[in-house]
């Protein structure tokens, strides 16, 4: 296959100089950004509820429109999947990107229109490849495929019209990319990359791809590791690269990548291989990794997104330019999707302020604060990482909650576990992963201090498949679908737990 890359390096070039200038000039940008979408949705439902022709800055929005939860807006949503015009946004939105359930135990259903694609989405993708090929002038990342692992448009939603697709973001920009992307990409065949059954798709993408000049792969952590095993397995090979030698990147993102990176580093060669995290999701793309050493993104503050971010401390959401390195907020997203002033649900860690880059620290519902400990998942990730560094151990999925304090015991903390590779003695698996938490977490060691108020944690290894087999339980099998983290009840580990004991 011709290499593209030499012919394609000035797009990116410019492309990533383009992201360098706005990211150094975040305020003007952002203020633009904003303008944008409040012009360009001031006659539609929501524009003249809150009367966007006259709102004149951004301290003026934040004023007026008030920031809503998905519960808020959904009345607003399924009025656009039944077809209404000019309710969020501009037009009909005939797309919808099905995400995880809310409070009520109901998914979400983010609109995926025109606009978000060409500004947010694909922009974003350009962004990823722009700043690879930045760090990487020697790359030939085009003169192959790009293995993408997507999902389906399998969805809950029942009698929507005709003509509506709804199902995971990644199957709707599988489905729009430009026709000549298929001889870039794998599967080339959107009907197996677009596959709903897990047990069916998993065999045609290892076919698919086996005999193939796969140059990157793109998808969530977890499950691309159980695709990659398969092509080994499939081959006899004992490293990646002894299929794809000129495999060079993973761009990766949805779930940490640290409890993986030693799994990923053991099936292919450090000498071609490299890792570069994204934040997509399916409210949209939002950052990618500019610098070598991972840990940090660069914000796209010029791509369809309005920012804010919320302390979570009662005051108003911060604007983009006036948050504080090292601090920890929740952010909000104004769209080109016909999301305004909406929470996304993660929490992110400001890492520099000049450009602005973040971490992802987690989802604001996704941690165990039952004893005043405040664990996020960075935390939590964190510690296992450094755990299994230690121990020289594996884990493939993990999931936590509390147990509540008896009148016989302390509360704790209690892991589910699944190894790729056990350590030798679980005991001080359990006790290392201790240690290592209250490393982490100031909170987590003052509860843990003399075990007055907490107990040492609690580590239940699993068989391997033990996660595979709870989300196939709950219709979740699949390249998009990530095992919960840390959860402040036991909703997720006892129906688990009880799979075990059948």
């Amino acid at each position: 296959m011709l290499n593209l890359t030499p012919l394609c390096r000035p797009f990116f070039e410019a492309r990533a100089k383009d992201l360098a200038n706005h990211a150094d000039d975040l305020e003007q940008t952002q203020r633009r950004v904003l303008q944008s979408l409040l012009r360009d949705a001031r006659s539609t439902d929501i524009g003249r509820c809150y009367g966007f022709a006259s709102i004149a800055d951004a301290e003026e929005f934040a004023r007026r429109v008030p920031v809503r939860a998905y519960e808020e807006i959904r009345g607003d949503v399924m009025r656009m999947v039944r077809g209404d015009a000019d309710v969020l946004w501009p037009g009909v939105c005939r797309r919808f990107a099905q995400s995880s359930g809310t409070s009520d135990g109901r998914s979400k259903y983010i609109p995926v229109t025109d606009a978000s694609l060409r500004r947010n989405h694909f922009r974003g993708s350009a962004c990823c490849v722009a700043e690879y090929l930045r760090l990487h002038p020697e790359s030939r990342l085009l003169g192959g495929r790009s293995f993408i692992l997507g999902g389906s448009f399998a969805t809950e939603l029942r009698d929507h019209p005709a003509g509506v697709k709804v199902g995971d973001l990644s199957a709707h920009l599988i489905e729009k990319m430009p026709g000549g992307s298929a001889m870039l990409r794998v599967p080339a065949k959107k009907r197996v990359a677009l596959m709903s059954d897990w047990h069916e798709k998993l065999p045609a993408l290892v076919e698919a791809s086996r005999r193939t000049d796969v140059r990157s792969i793109s998808g969530v952590p977890s499950w691309f590791l159980t695709v990659l095993r398969e092509v080994l397995k499939a081959t006899g090979a004992e490293t990646i690269h002894d299929i794809w030698p000129n495999l060079e990147v993973f761009f990766h993102g949805g779930i940490s990548f640290e409890p993986y990176r030693k799994q990923y580093e053991a099936i292919t060669d450090a000498s071609k291989m490299h890792f570069l995290e994204t934040y997509n999701a399916s409210e949209g793309f939002f950052a990618v990794q500019d610098r070598e050493e991972p840990g940090a993104m660069l914000l796209i503050p010029d791509a369809g997104v309005y920012y804010e971010f919320d302390p979570m401390d009662g005051r108003e959401p911060l604007k983009a330019w006036e948050v504080e390195k090292g601090k920890v907020y929740a952010l909000v997203i104004t769209s080109s999707n016909g999301l305004w002033r909406y929470p996304l649900g993660d929490t992110v860690c400001i890492e520099t302020t000049s450009p602005l880059r973040i971490s992802i620290a987690g989802r604001t519902k996704l941690f165990i604060n039952a004893f005043g400990e405040e664990l996020m998942v960075h935390n939590s990730d964190a510690a296992l990482a450094e755990t299994c560094k230690r121990l020289n151990c594996r884990v493939s999925d993990y999931t936590a909650a509390p147990v509540y304090t008896t009148d016989a015991s302390h509360g704790r903390h209690q892991w589910l576990v699944e190894f790729e590779q056990a350590p030798d003695s679980l005991p001080d698996f359990a006790a290392e992963l201790d240690k290592s938490l209250c490393a982490e977490n100031s909170d987590y060691a003052a509860k843990r201090a003399g075990s007055i108020f907490l107990d040492p944690v609690e580590v239940i290894e699993v068989p391997q498949g033990t996660f595979d087999r709870w989300l196939e339980s709950t219709g979740k099998l699949g390249g998009q679908r990530k095992v919960p983290r840390l959860s402040p009840d036991r909703r997720i580990v006892d129906p688990i737990l009880e799979t075990l004991e059948v």
